[in-house]
Formats: structure tokens, C-alpha cells, sequence
């Protein structure tokens, strides 16, 4: 059973509100672009924690298998 692009991203949506998340997949592997300010000061573990946090029922309950993320704060994503 997976879960939708739409659905990972309004999960991610819902734990980091200002977050502008690009989701695509394939209902087995999917790729995440999130570009928000929570990032900022955090290194790339930190942020992908903050991202897994989010998603740690989706994962658990076998829904979401492999996730690739692309996590950058809105002044990397413009530069």
C-alpha cells in the first residue's frame, strides 16, 4: 500500500508550515524538493530529520519505502 505525491506532501506541509514541497514518485520511491526558512542553520542531517519526523508514520505503516530529499532554505533554493 503506498501513498500519494499529494499526500507526502501535505504531510510535510502540515509539520513545516512554510514549507513549498515538490513531491514525485512513483508510489514506491519517491523524491522530495522542500524549500523553507526551519531550514535555516541546520545541516543537511538535521534537515532531512526534521523531514523524516514528518513522515515517520507514513514510513513505519509501510506506505512510503524510499525517499529521496533535496532540503534548502529559500536563499539556497534562489541561488
Amino acid at each position: 500500500m503506498s501513498i500519494s505525491n499529494a499526500a507526502v506532501a501535505t504531510i510535510i506541509q502540515q509539520h513545516i508550515p512554510d514549507a513549498q514541497v515538490s513531491i514525485s514518485g512513483d508510489g514506491y520511491k519517491y523524491e522530495a524538493d522542500i524549500v523553507s526558512a526551519a531550514f535555516e542553520g541546520l545541516n543537511t542531517l538535521k534537515r532531512h530529520q526534521l523531514v523524516y519526523a514528518a513522515l515517520n508514520e507514513a514510513i513505519t505503516a509501510g506506505q512510503l519505502h524510499a525517499l529521496t530529499i533535496r532540503a534548502k532554505t529559500p536563499a539556497e533554493a534562489t541561488s
